[in-house]
Order: structure tokens, then C-alpha cells, then sequence
């Protein structure tokens, strides 16, 4: 394995989290007697320029044509992209003659606002079931990867877009130089690129182990990313620090040749990500032992239920939660099922746990003790989904970055 940013074959170890199946492949009943390909998880981060990555092992061809995530599930996700778009419009002054391209477009939960708003664009989405649902919305949706090609066809016959949105897909793409060439070529020489990503700070700060999955190859700081976009002559120029996803960077970057200064929120990350060890090698290496802590913390509470007679469940199916269930080895005996909104997956089952997936319906007709929530990232949407649980004194508990009852960061030991 070499750099897939930089090319260098100097990769350290900063997180084993052994080997899971990959987290987006639910399995149907019949599935349950059949063995399951299961592939190594080992974040590596690059000694000479910094980025954290998997080996890509699972190409994204095997994931994401037929997709078991649908973006307008969250009602606080939409929200977000319509608060993003309501920004963009006035911060850019995008109106009839401008253009929008977001890459992996996902259901149109995002420019379904921007439709609205009557801008011009178009979405590129790899998957054909959600693609489909987008174009439902009213959504212009080609459904293909991003390539140079793509964008070079997309660029001939619709023109230069004033703003190429990619929102949580930098991450999902084990070609990082010609997909940053990609983003540039669909980009106007005046336009704009907005990338919203996970910020390994976070990940490396807090222990969020459950972030690294096999859709994504890499994991990055303002300062990595602000490399990669050199690579295809984009500088960052702006960022804004994000509470979605348990902490994320929203990058806004141009042509390098029409490009100002970084305004002072670039200075004041690249500075907090410096202060945290970020900038060298040595800050990484804690990661390990603090994803090796929040799973102790977690199956201790677990095994503290089992043995209290108490009565666990779980809350979402993210591809996350996967991840999380998988390194602590949680099975149904720990967490007896889960629930999702999601109705392509009820009657299905968590990849390698296998515990089963019904309709949140569930969690009201058999009043369980304790619903634990495995999209945390979320709790605050979710803490309100569930509040009929403690109608009947159950406690809603998330896993990260302790383990505690939502609404606070007070620690449940029992």
C-alpha cells in the first residue's frame, strides 16, 4: 500500500479495528446461514504528508449501485443542506443564470432546496435507487461516478457550474487525484467548491472508531485536505467548523489563479489542529488506546444490563453503528435488536452481529429498559423521537464519546 495522496509507501499503524464485513451489506433471513466475506479495517496515517486511509479493498462499484441510505431519513440532515443552500445563494449571489452540481446527490435531499429556489442544477449520483427517489423529488439526476470523463461530458453540455457541492463523498473515493481533478474541471474558473467532510480531529480526539468503515478511504484535516485540493489547483480559502457527524469541516475553495488569502477561520483550524499534535506523526498514535476505551466503557454498561435483568435495544442502522458493533463483538444477547426508519431495512440483519432490524414502531409496543443509539451523531434528533421512553422510566443511552443518557455527558454505570 502506498500514499494515495502523496505516493509514499512511509505508512504508520494508528488504529486495528481487525477485520468486519462491509457495513452497508444487510442480510436478508435467508442470508443467516451463509458465510459472510469479511475484509481488514486498519486506519494508516502517512508519515510525510499527514493523511489517514484504509487500503481501498472495496471498490466503490460494490456499494453504492444498489444503496441502503436514503439522506432524507434525518429530518435535522435536510435541514442542514436547506440552511446550506439558503447560505450559498446569498453568500454567492446564485440566482436563474447560475449553476449547481453536488456530486453524490444521494435522494435530492439538498438540491431539492435548490430546485426550489429556481437555480439551475444537476445531481451526480452513483446509485440507482436512490437516484431514482431523487428524480422523483424533481431533481435532474445523472446516474454514474464522478470521473474526468463524467465531468468533462458534464461540462460540454451543460457548461461551468458556479458551485460543485460534495457533501460526505471526498472521503468514499479511493481515486483522490483524479476525482479532485474531476471537481475541478465541473468547476467554473470563477466558481466554487464546498466539501463537507468528518474532521479527523475529532476522530483522533474523542475515540470516534465507528467513523472508519470500508466506504471510507480516507480521513481529513484541514491541512490534508487543503493538500489534496492543491493537487488539481483549488486552495482553500475558507472553512466552517460543523457539528454534523460528530464534528465536520466545511471547506470552500477556488481556482488557485483567482484564489484569495485563507480568511482567518483556515488560520484559527489549521492552528487548533496544530495545538492538538495534529502536524505531526505523534498525535495520532493516541488514537488506539481511546477507541480501545470507549469499547470497554461500552460493554461494561452492556454486561452490567445483562446482568441486571434489563431489557437493551437498539436505535438506527448507520453504516457506523456497524462498525461499532463489530469491534466491541456486540450481539443480539447484548442488544436484542434494533430499529430504523429506514423500511429497506426492516427484516434484515446487522452485517457480521446479525442482530435483527425492525420498524421504530417496535421500541413503543415492547417498552424495552434501555434504547441505545447507535447514529450519536444524532442524538439530539433522535432523544426527541424517543422521548415516549421514559413514559415508562427507559433511559435512551449513546455510546460516544462516553457512554451516557442523551441530553447529558453524565456517564451511566447502571
Amino acid at each position: 500500500m502506498s500514499c494515495r495522496l502523496c505516493g509514499s509507501s512511509r505508512l504508520r499503524s494508528v488504529l486495528d479495528l481487525g477485520a468486519t464485513p462491509p457495513c452497508e451489506l444487510f442480510l436478508t433471513a435467508d442470508a443467516l446461514d451463509r458465510p459472510e466475506v469479511t475484509y481488514p479495517l486498519h486506519l494508516r496515517l502517512c508519515e510525510d504528508c499527514l493523511l489517514l486511509q484504509i487500503p481501498a479493498l472495496i471498490l466503490p462499484e460494490e456499494t453504492f449501485v444498489d444503496y441502503a441510505y436514503y439522506s432524507s431519513f434525518s429530518d435535522s440532515w435536510v435541514e442542514h443542506a436547506r440552511t446550506f443552500v439558503d447560505a450559498a445563494i446569498q453568500r454567492l449571489g446564485l440566482d436563474e443564470s447560475s449553476s449547481v452540481v453536488e456530486v453524490a446527490s444521494n435522494d435530492g435531499y439538498l438540491l431539492q432546496h435548490v430546485v426550489s429556489a429556481g437555480i439551475p442544477c444537476l445531481g451526480i449520483e452513483p446509485s440507482v435507487n436512490v437516484g431514482e427517489a431523487a428524480r422523483e423529488r424533481g431533481v435532474p439526476t445523472l446516474t454514474t461516478f464522478l470521473d474526468e470523463a463524467v465531468a468533462e461530458q458534464v461540462r460540454a453540455e451543460r457548461g461551468p457550474a458556479s458551485l460543485v457541492v460534495a457533501n460526505n463523498v471526498y472521503a468514499h473515493v479511493p481515486d483522490l487525484l483524479g476525482f479532485t481533478r474531476a471537481l475541478r474541471t465541473l468547476t467554473a474558473d470563477d466558481g466554487w467548491v464546498s466539501i463537507e467532510v468528518h474532521h479527523a480531529l475529532n476522530l483522533v480526539a474523542l475515540g470516534q472508531f465507528d467513523t472508519v468503515y470500508h466506504e471510507h478511504f480516507q480521513y481529513y484535516t484541514v491541512l490534508s485536505i487543503s493538500r489534496a485540493l492543491a493537487t488539481a489547483g483549488l486552495t482553500v480559502v475558507d472553512v466552517d467548523l460543523l457539528s454534523t457527524h460528530g464534528g465536520s469541516i466545511r471547506v470552500w475553495a477556488q481556482p488557485s489563479q483567482i484564489a484569495g488569502p485563507p480568511t482567518q477561520a483556515v488560520v484559527d483550524a489549521l492552528a487548533q489542529e496544530e495545538q492538538a499534535g495534529l502536524h505531526t506523526v505523534e498525535g495520532y498514535l493516541d488514537l488506539e488506546p481511546r477507541s480501545q476505551a470507549v469499547r470497554q466503557e461500552l460493554l461494561r454498561f452492556l454486561l452490567d444490563a445483562k446482568a441486571d435483568g434489563l431489557r437493551v435495544v437498539g436505535y438506527g442502522a448507520p453504516g457506523k453503528g456497524n462498525t461499532l458493533l463489530n469491534y466491541c463483538g456486540i450481539r443480539s444477547d447484548l442488544l436484542e435488536y434494533t430499529v430504523d426508519r429506514n423500511p429497506y431495512k426492516h427484516g434484515r440483519f446487522t452485517p457480521g452481529t446479525r442482530i435483527p432490524i425492525h420498524a421504530p414502531e417496535r421500541i413503543a409496543a415492547d417498552r424495552p429498559d434501555v434504547v441505545l443509539v447507535l447514529p450519536w451523531n444524532l442524538e439530539t434528533e433522535i432523544a426527541e423521537q424517543l422521548a415516549h421512553v421514559h413514559e415508562w422510566g427507559g433511559q435512551i443511552v449513546v455510546p460516544l464519546p462516553t457512554v451516557h443518557r442523551a441530553g447529558t455527558r453524565t456517564e451511566v454505570l447502571s
